[in-house]
């Protein structure tokens, strides 16, 4: 029986588990500044990658029990900077209801003369406003936002704690990765519907077929699958795409996946 609500959530709970257990035995048994530099280097684009899981879960929890869900909360705000219900009020309730209105939607790519940002202008755009406007979304759902701003504080005490431990294995092992993770997160978002002015839900987001991409992000390469049922677990996007939205999406919107997922095999 899956401890996890689907079963193959199981491997994928193992390994943020476990990534949040070496970090740990990082931070609390190296002290050379070089290896801690080092280490925290290496794991950027891994956490990365978990921000994609992450995303999920706020789709679909993980776990039935709402304390584990909560725990691996924690584990995932120390690799993404995300905490508790931050991307549910801005990416659930926020940007999936409004990214067909560019005056409205959370993760907006349009600027208000009606032109496309460059990929850095809305990184940082986004990067800047994520915890803005999720609080802004949760003003509207207050049940949803009072956990996110008490584990999100919870999350801040645990980190001041370590800053006050060891500041030095804390920034590397844990501020710089998780930072930066969030930013590549806010990068890689910019390619999921930018230019892609429409009212049609076929036509609005590009899609990546690419089989390592889609292994190492959970399926986030079907990504009109996601926005059209995004309450459909990510196992399962791609028997929807094959059976309900293949022949509806124009090849222009299939692309392959940017950095280096593109070098790896493609099927």
């Amino acid at each position: 029986m899956a401890f996890t609500r689907y079963k193959e959530d199981q491997l994928p709970v193992i390994v943020f588990f476990s990534f949040f257990a070496l970090d740990l035995l990082v931070f609390f048994t190296i002290s050379n500044t070089w290896l801690l530099a080092l280490y925290g280097a290496l794991t950027i684009i891994p956490k990365g990658l978990i921000c994609a899981w992450n995303h999920h879960h706020q789709h679909v929890p993980m776990f039935r029990n709402v304390f584990m869900n909560r725990l691996l909360e924690i584990v995932f705000f120390f690799q993404t900077a995300m905490a508790t219900n931050t991307w549910t009020l801005h990416h659930v309730l926020g940007h999936h209801l409004n990214y067909l209105d560019q005056s409205k939607d959370e993760s907006r790519w349009m600027r208000r003369d009606g032109t496309t940002m460059g990929v850095i202008e809305y990184t940082l755009a986004t990067a800047l406003t994520g915890y803005p406007r999720a609080i802004q979304v949760g003003m509207r759902h207050p049940k949803i936002l009072r956990p996110m701003l008490a584990m999100t504080a919870l999350c801040l005490v645990i980190l001041s704690a370590m800053i006050y431990y060891n500041w030095v294995a804390a920034l590397f092992v844990f501020i710089i990765p998780m930072t930066g993770s969030y930013v590549i997160t806010c990068l890689h978002t910019f390619f999921h519907h930018a230019g892609l002015d429409s009212d049609d839900h076929h036509e609005a987001s590009y899609n990546i077929m690419h089989r390592w991409y889609n292994i190492l992000t959970g399926n986030l390469g079907y990504h009109t699958a996601h926005h059209m049922k995004q309450g459909l677990h990510w196992s399962k996007l791609p028997e929807y795409h094959e059976k309900s939205l293949e022949g509806k999406i124009p090849q222009e919107l299939y692309r392959k996946p940017g950095s280096f997922l593109k070098y790896l095999p493609a099927d």
